[in-house]
């Protein structure tokens, strides 16, 4: 374990600080322990933060609270959601940071469900540690946890969620391990429901190599199913450590922390959240890309989805409002990934799209060429508006809604 990492390393915790990019807003799966929805500045647990970043947002933000706190050793990407029900943003983020932060600590947080497609660049990318979230290896405990899990556009509940939401976290414990990661689990402490059980839980932890496990008390958040839940004593806490000291090495030092978390451990610097509320509202400036895309059929309504765009509508900030300069062919269909590679060098001058919906595919493609897309419904000058004027823009829409096959006439294959 890395000596510099405060959470892996309880001798670090006073000497060394970490900060986590809320660069993750969706979850994948939804824990009925958890609200994300409510936010309190005096409320340090997971899952909430002041602000979400962009990629490019958070690594501005990580290199000027580093600048000023250099103590700051460790960028982990923790939420407000999963890491990887958005994973385009979360390993843009990280490769970023790579570029123009090489010695920081890279280190992120999963509940463990889509994360494996990604261990291979993870790893590349030096990221050295992974937490977990695994509450349970009976999914006959773990079954009444989680109201659903969302995997590949399709939602499972009950025994089946709970099966696979397990299946993809050993599978991602053996695949992290296999590429030397260090891995931490973490466990939600659920009186009644999970404690009894989790010595089994460390003992298959420790057999398939993880390295330390968490034991995180419940805490009851209002408005979820477990908001009347006992929360455990501290006596349960200290005989569960116990019981997990048998097999694993327990963590007995976490501070339960927020998505957007800086500085020491248990310490946290005042100025981050503001600093944070500042970049999310901070345009995204590149003078080589001055415009935004459009799919729009009439060019008054973002109400087109990419992949059934045969042209783009492309917009410019002018002195005196918008103004729509042209109208751009897209690429034929038909060609696959070749379509969207060459999309991005038709828009390499605009910062953004604006669409109704757009398949992972293109996501992918077009996001890691630098281009921002923001997926949503209403007039274009509310989209410009979020844009330019960093404006909050309230008819974001959820992706699935517009899944391939759902809302256009394609086959559901990408819109290749």
């Amino acid at each position: 374990m890395n000596e510099k990492h405060p959470c892996f390393n309880k001798e670090a915790k006073g000497k060394y600080g970490r900060v986590h990019l809320p660069v993750a807003p969706k979850c994948n799966i939804q824990c009925n322990y958890c609200n994300r929805d409510h936010d309190c500045v005096n409320e340090s647990r997971p899952g909430v933060t002041s602000s979400v970043l962009s990629p490019a947002q958070a690594v501005d933000y990580l290199k000027a609270l580093t600048s000023k706190h250099p103590q700051i050793t460790v960028a982990g990407i923790a939420g407000p959601g999963d890491p990887f029900a958005t994973p385009e943003l979360t390993m843009e983020t990280l490769r970023l940071m790579k570029q123009e932060l090489p010695e920081m600590i890279a280190c992120l947080s999963s509940n463990g469900l889509n994360i494996s497609p990604y261990i291979d660049e993870l790893a590349e990318l030096g990221v050295g540690h992974v937490t977990i979230t695994i509450n349970g290896i009976d999914t006959e405990i773990t079954e009444p946890v989680y109201s659903w899990v969302r995997h590949e556009k399709r939602i499972f509940r009950g025994k089946q969620a709970a099966e696979l939401l397990l299946e993809k976290q050993l599978e991602a414990v053996r695949l992290l391990k296999e590429k030397g990661i260090t891995v931490k689990i973490n466990t939600i402490v659920m009186p009644g429901m999970n404690d009894f059980h989790i010595p089994e839980l460390s003992k298959r932890m420790a057999e398939m190599g993880a390295d330390t496990q968490n034991a995180i008390p419940l805490y009851p958040v209002k408005d979820t199913p477990f908001e009347d839940m006992e929360e455990p004593s501290k006596e349960l806490m200290r005989d569960v450590r116990k019981m997990i000291g048998m097999y694993l090495k327990p963590m007995t030092h976490c501070a339960r922390c927020r998505a957007d978390a800086a500085g020491l451990l248990g310490k946290d610097i005042a100025e981050a959240t503001q600093m944070i509320r500042d970049f999310a509202m901070k345009p995204k400036e590149d003078k080589n890309r001055k415009y935004v895309a459009v799919a729009s059929h009439e060019g008054m309504l973002v109400n087109q989805h990419l992949g059934e765009a045969s042209s783009l509508y492309i917009f410019s900030e002018t002195p005196s409002g918008y103004r729509m300069i042209e109208q751009r062919v897209t690429p034929n269909r038909g060609t696959g990934i070749q379509r969207w590679t060459d999309l991005a060098d038709t828009l390499s001058d605009c910062r953004a799209i604006l669409v109704g919906g757009v398949g992972s595919s293109p996501y992918k493609y077009l996001s890691k060429s630098g281009l921002e897309i923001i997926e949503m419904s209403g007039l274009i000058d509310e989209g410009l508006d979020s844009v330019y004027k960093g404006k909050e823009l309230k008819c974001v829409k959820k992706r699935d809604a517009f899944s391939c096959g759902s809302e256009c006439a394609g086959t559901g294959t990408g819109c290749g």
